[in-house]
């Protein structure tokens, strides 16, 4: 490089250096909004048909079970309907056209609860339902309806119960945007997530849950949840509680931290760290698909991780 190249360079070096100093000083109260960590940039798996009419739900009470399935064209050596199969109904009065929406009262073999005190919760809150799919009346002429299958979530049986169909609202989803993952609580309706779709424990983006919350506490279908997790929560898990219960963090610590209550050392010191004074902390969100009086179906359409069942739901 000449003699003229080194200057212009070295007099572009010193107008940087003097506007870095002169720059202001970023405010340690200023939260960086395009921090990817602390405000990651969302993105939103918007609902099906098949998630909208196949979630499952809560209801307060038992459902009526006067029409219900009882067989098929090819009973007795087939006890499963899917797609276009012909099956038999139940009850009375059916009309030619009619169409149903089947649904499954549904319990779990597993005994073995998610989070502490999951079973009391879901009891208080209803009977869990699965959709399974949707008829169409074709023939009234017999002693039992004869219905064909239009649409098929998963497999009916003889029993499945018959609610009449009902149009859902299609959801189209709100723009994009980014996740304030340590937002503090923000006053509104806040629920918990007590069961999921499959009784799966463990959630991500698609998964479908119910909340203990419903339109008596003001909540629409097409609202947005926040799935929220406080760390006290860990104290009442099989597997994070061992890792609070370890007695060294760093074997060179002097004076080693301890987890509720404190552990002091023989000269009187301790630190004590509290579960509930860590910042909460935002693990997804959740579409509301469908609404009870007492109980709500989302779906999770965003997870930055795990979404856990006994997690809390903040409505945004």
């Amino acid at each position: 490089m000449n003699k003229t190249g080194w200057m212009f360079l070295l007099a572009a070096l010193m107008t940087v250096g003097a506007w870095a100093q002169d720059a202001p000083a970023a405010s340690a109260n200023v939260i960086e909004t395009e921090n990817a960590y602390t405000f990651p940039i969302e993105r939103l798996k918007a609902p099906t048909y098949a998630d909208e009419y196949c979630a499952g739900f809560i209801n307060k009470d038992t459902l009526p079970n006067s029409r219900y399935v009882t067989g098929g064209l090819n009973s007795p050596n087939s006890a499963k309907f899917i797609l276009n199969d012909a099956i038999y109904l139940a009850g009375s009065g059916y009309a030619t056209g009619q169409q149903f929406t089947v649904v499954r009262e549904i319990r779990n073999a597993n005994e073995d609860e998610a989070y502490s005190g999951q079973w009391k919760m879901v009891k208080s809150t209803g009977h869990p339902y699965a959709e399974l799919g949707r008829i169409r009346v074709l023939d009234t002429r017999s002693h039992q309806a004869i219905a064909q299958v239009e649409y098929s979530c998963e497999p009916m049986a003889p029993g499945d119960t018959l609610i009449p169909f009902a149009e859902k609202t299609h959801l189209t989803l709100r723009d994009s945007g980014r996740l304030d993952r340590f937002a503090p609580p923000n006053g509104k309706t806040t629920g918990r997530l007590v069961l999921a779709r499959d009784f799966d424990s463990f959630l991500g983006t698609g998964s479908k849950v119910y909340l203990n919350v419903g339109a008596n506490q003001g909540v629409k279908v097409g609202d947005y949840f926040k799935a929220v997790r406080p760390y006290w929560m860990d104290r009442d898990d099989e597997v994070d509680s061992i890792s609070l219960s370890a007695t060294v963090v760093e074997d060179t610590q002097l004076h080693p931290p301890s987890i509720e209550p404190a552990m002091f050392t023989k000269d009187g010191s301790g630190r004590t760290i509290h579960l509930k004074e860590y910042p909460r902390r935002a693990v997804g969100e959740l579409l509301i698909l469908n609404v009870t009086p007492t109980s709500s179906t989302g779906m999770v359409i965003f997870a930055l991780e795990d979404v856990h069942l006994g997690d809390f739901a903040e409505l945004e």
